[in-house]
């Protein structure tokens, strides 16, 4: 039998697992929208370029409907704390996602460009504000958020929606659209033909570039520049969830601790930045599906270098830093966390058999010639 404090460890372990799998799969689809108006110059080549995405952008979303489901069920302080405090931020997050299902199924509604035209802007603005939102809300967690627990464990949120956008939290936005950017442009580069895919190839090698200075710069400010948490004591991890009952510091350079314990943790970093260099190179030679693969690993080297230094907080609190919320005390009981680890077990495979099934019977690229081929919607 596995213990609790094991089991909260397997569940940070798999709430990563679970946003790496989003911004791999969806992450394509929100970078390749993002880029629509700059890879498309052309009704029929905007048309080739969603017709690359328009049958997975929905199945892609299962990762994200999967990641919320954990936090709800395996993190229910967690998912209180960020779902009342951040309600403005993700109701515009919302908006955002909500532009490419609408954008899919009206776009072709009508031939008239202006309509059309419209909906490709929706489009684009429904994968670049996501894209920029969800770096925006990881680089907030390295700052802390302005909550507390209330005398009867009640998370009390006390920031606004423009309180967010520290400087610090725009660069962790153009981090996470360059990265996604990248992703889509890879993506793009192997699914559609010319002259699309040499855009998106030299587009891609901009967005490494932008990413690289972005990731590092970043790194710098979170090592030099920004102060980070520290637990001093009071975290019993195998104690019933309650945040109130640590001690914790605001130190500089504190983020860095788990780096200089854990030397292998600085494997995450390099290969996110190395992977982006290599995916550079690799668009420069043509080599488009070695180049997808490198900007999914910058996917993973990004989000594990995030989780990594914050490890093992939450969600932290700028207003009680006392009250953070850390992998020792924001869990379900330690039988929910086994009943729903033996679901992850069982059903994660199936999406991923699925998954790949759907990829496969998908393979090839859809070139301007092909579009003739289909009738439109």
């Amino acid at each position: 039998m596995l213990d609790y404090a094991t089991l909260r460890v397997i569940w940070w372990l798999l709430l990563g697992l679970l946003l790496i799998g989003f911004a791999v799969m969806d992450g394509f689809d929100l970078g390749l929208g993002a880029a629509l108006r700059l890879l498309g110059r052309t009704e029929p080549e905007r048309r080739a370029l969603l017709e690359s995405i328009e049958p997975v952008w929905d199945g892609n979303q299962v990762w994200l409907l999967l990641g919320g489901g954990a936090v709800f069920a395996a993190w229910p302080l967690l998912y209180a704390a960020s779902f009342s405090g951040l309600y403005l931020a993700m109701l515009v997050l919302l908006m955002a996602l909500i532009l490419r299902p609408v954008g899919f199924g009206f776009r072709n509604q009508l031939h008239e460009p202006r309509w059309r035209a419209a909906w490709d802007w929706a489009l684009t603005v429904g994968g670049a504000v996501p894209a920029l939102l969800f770096g925006v809300a990881f680089a907030n967690l390295f700052l802390g958020l302005p909550f507390e627990f209330d005398r009867i464990a009640r998370p009390v949120y006390s920031g606004s929606f423009f309180g967010l956008l520290h400087p610090f939290a725009l660069l962790g936005g153009l981090v996470s659209l360059a990265m996604l950017v990248l992703h889509g442009a890879c993506y793009a580069a192997l699914k559609v033909g010319e002259p699309m895919a040499q855009r998106a190839r030299s587009l891609g090698r901009v967005a490494a570039l932008a990413y690289v200075a972005a990731f590092a710069g970043a790194g710098l400010w979170i090592a030099y520049g920004l102060p980070g948490y520290r637990i001093l004591g009071g975290a019993d991890h195998g104690a019933a969830s309650d945040p109130r009952h640590k001690s914790v510091a605001v130190l500089a350079g504190a983020w860095m601790d788990n780096f200089h314990a854990w030397p292998w943790a600085w494997v995450a970093p390099l290969a996110a930045l190395g992977m982006a260099a290599f995916a550079h190179l690799l668009l420069w030679r043509r080599r488009d599906g070695l180049a997808f693969i490198a900007s999914a690993l910058v996917q993973a080297g990004t989000i594990l270098t995030a989780g990594l230094a914050l490890f093992p907080f939450l969600m932290p609190s700028s207003r009680r830093p006392e009250h953070s919320l850390t992998v020792w005390d924001a869990s379900s009981s330690a039988r929910t966390l086994l009943i729903m680890l033996v679901a992850v077990v069982v059903f994660i495979p199936i999406v991923l058999l699925y998954t790949s099934w759907v990829f496969r019977v998908l393979r090839g690229r859809i070139s301007l010639e092909s579009l003739h081929s289909f009738p439109e919607d």
